[in-house]
């Protein structure tokens, strides 16, 4: 099966506590463009927090990997996190654009790649 991603890749001292601050208005462009925020405020709000709690820790995360044409992954051995999909005509430029602007008010350092061929 191949998979298509986008990957935001934190740099120098960039860890994932820096996340916090920007980590709400992400998971809410996220799950927007993705065509998946929660009807009710408060089922938006538990995925908020369950995230928060670890990035205060600067833990990783759980992201969002629910059924969905499109998933937030934090894997575990890279200090980094990305956007997926499994299928080629998904357009995930415009939810990398809009969280790369978001980390970069935020002051986080990173990089971003496109894993376009990768094979899972």
């Amino acid at each position: 099966m191949k998979v298509y991603s986008n990957h935001f890749i934190l740099k120098g001292d960039s860890d994932y506590k820096d996340l916090a601050p920007v980590f709400p208005e992400i998971l809410e462009a996220f799950l927007s463009e993705i065509g998946q925020m929660p009807e009710e405020e408060d089922i938006f709000q538990m995925f908020v927090e369950l995230n928060m709690i670890d990035l205060r820790q600067n833990r990783k995360p759980e992201g969002y990997n629910r059924k969905g044409r499109i998933r937030m992954v934090f894997p575990n051995d890279r200090k980094e996190f990305y956007i997926k999909c499994f299928n080629k005509s998904t357009d995930m430029s415009r939810i990398t654009q809009s969280i790369g602007e978001r980390l970069t008010e935020a002051g986080v350092d990173f990089e971003t790649e496109s894993d376009l061929d990768m094979s899972f």
